[in-house]
């Protein structure tokens, strides 16, 4: 039996209009997202505070969060930084400059997924450094999947940074993993 007295107050299949900045994912059939100090006892973790500024750009591995990837990923400005490492797998935002690449490489037992939020380039994938006939332009929305064992690039071909998150499984770097260069990077890997 229903309690409610008829009619029920809301339509069954929506909520009260809230503005849109109180559903953080858009969606309305969440409750509205409160400031923290609203639940009196409970610290949110540092995801929360993503929606009032910048969150710190740190690797959070194996903490719960909750963040917006996209705007991570154009706030970051370095190179490479570890923003997730797992016991199975790897987040990491990067920058890439006008005119430079990620470098070619090779993961022999690590599949990656490359998220391209801001910019333009070109994509190289093959079975060897030499034959790489795999080639493909890229921008904003786009997902490059890079199975083990394929060598493979990313070169800016645009006129801004390209900004791109990527998924390594299981992880490539080490836990909190910041380099500032690919210069950085590439002295890194050589120790």
């Amino acid at each position: 039996m229903n309690d409610y007295p008829r009619p029920y107050p809301y339509s069954a299949y929506s909520v009260p209009s809230l503005p849109p900045h109180a559903y953080p994912y858009g969606v309305n059939v969440a409750p509205p997202f409160l400031p923290p100090g609203s639940y009196p006892g409970i610290t949110p973790y540092p995801s929360r505070f993503a929606s009032w500024g910048e969150l710190p750009l740190q690797d959070y591995g194996q903490q719960p969060l909750v963040l917006n990837i996209n705007r991570a990923a154009k706030q970051n400005e370095t190179f490479r930084t570890a923003l997730w490492t797992g016991k199975h797998f790897q987040v990491t935002l990067m920058s890439i400059p006008v005119g430079e690449d990620i470098g070619l490489e090779v993961h022999p037992h690590t599949d990656q997924f490359v998220r391209i939020e801001e910019g333009q380039g070109v994509t190289q994938m093959g079975d060897t450094p030499e034959k790489l006939d795999f080639v493909q332009n890229v921008h904003d929305d786009d997902a490059v999947f890079v199975p083990a064992g394929k060598w493979h690039n990313i070169t800016n071909t645009g006129t801004v940074p390209l900004k791109v998150y990527v998924i390594y499984a299981p992880p490539q770097h080490p836990f909190g993993t910041v380099h500032q260069t690919k210069k950085d990077a590439m002295e890194e890997e050589r120790v």
